[in-house]
């Protein structure tokens, strides 16, 4: 079985990062992305921000020891998030799915909270698995789509 393994983020990854995130259909996915995946100023400030901030957890998700994505939690109006992002070659192996147990095995803070566009099956079956029950739903503007879309927000207790 192929290893899936968590690490800091290194500027080498920042380069691949993009190129992952601006993929279309995992654009299409995710629904809830930046305005315009293709700003790589807006990318490269966005990573910074994330990366100096105290109450964020962000590593790389790596198979193999090759990057594969990233995995982060970030606190929004006192409750901590978690969001991820798997380059699509990887997609239906179970790789969010390992990468997510390692990274619950690190971030301590109970409770989790996830969100998703409510008709991204995989990433819902992938909270699911990991304990993530559903809370609840919201319209909320997906940029990746231009139009009001339903999220599934979750929560690990």
């Amino acid at each position: 079985m192929a290893e899936v393994a968590l690490r800091p983020v290194r500027d080498a990854d920042l380069d691949a990062l993009f190129e992952q995130m601006r993929d279309p259909e995992s654009v299409r996915m995710a629904a809830f992305t930046a305005e315009d995946p293709d700003d790589r100023e807006a990318f490269d400030l966005h990573l910074a921000k994330i990366r100096a901030a105290h109450d964020t957890t962000l590593r790389a998700v790596t198979l193999d020891g090759r990057l594969v994505g990233s995995i982060s939690s970030f606190v929004v109006e006192g409750d901590t998030e978690i969001t991820y992002w798997l380059d699509r070659s990887v997609w239906g192996r179970g790789i969010a799915g390992r990468a997510l147990a390692l990274f619950l095995d690190t971030v301590e803070v109970r409770p989790l909270h996830a969100r998703a566009a409510s008709d991204n099956a995989g990433s819902l079956k992938v909270l699911r698995r990991a304990g993530f029950t559903v809370v609840g739903t919201e319209i909320s503007y997906a940029p990746a789509r231009g139009a009001e879309i339903e999220e599934t927000v979750l929560r690990l207790d």
